[in-house]
């Protein structure tokens, strides 16, 4: 089980999750450590709506469907297999976090998250927060991602 998945399910047990809660937020670990520490684009297409959307409030409307979100995914993952790439890394914080019941389709996510770069195997720095709202769409026993939100984003020291 990766360490990041362990963290997320022991920061969840920490305030006796829902297993709605404990579903989210293993979901929202593996797509994070697909989308930043690997290099999948396979996974993280399966992980995805088809009509999957992404709002920034830097960028904008930022994707519209998921295979155009992997498709640019795939070509930036690539880069970071250099020694020297840049990498980043993501931590959701406890506090704040949570997991809405959204009837007949799956749920919403809300919180803050933190960033976290690091060039090749140098030094982690802490880079920037932001807040996310995700839905979340339970299909079968699976977890896809249909849209984010991330927004307030600001540089920390």
């Amino acid at each position: 089980m990766p360490a990041a998945l362990v963290a997320a399910l022991s920061l969840a047990a920490f305030a006796q999750p829902t297993p709605l809660e404990t579903a989210v937020l293993a979901a929202d670990v593996k797509l994070f450590a697909v989308f930043f520490e690997g290099c999948d684009p396979a996974g993280l297409r399966a992980m995805l709506t088809d009509d999957f959307e992404f709002f920034d409030d830097r960028g904008g409307r930022v994707a519209t469907d998921a295979d155009s979100f992997v498709a640019q995914y795939a070509s930036r993952c690539q880069d970071r297999s250099a020694p020297d790439a840049w990498r980043t890394r993501r931590e959701a914080l406890r506090d704040g976090l949570a997991v809405y019941p959204i009837n007949n389709y799956g749920a919403v996510e809300t919180g803050e998250h933190v960033f976290y770069e690091r060039q090749g195997d140098g030094p982690e720095t802490r880079v920037g927060r932001a807040r996310f709202t995700q839905m979340w769409k339970q299909e079968g026993a699976e977890w896809k991602l249909a849209r984010v939100f991330s927004y307030d984003h600001s540089a920390l020291p």
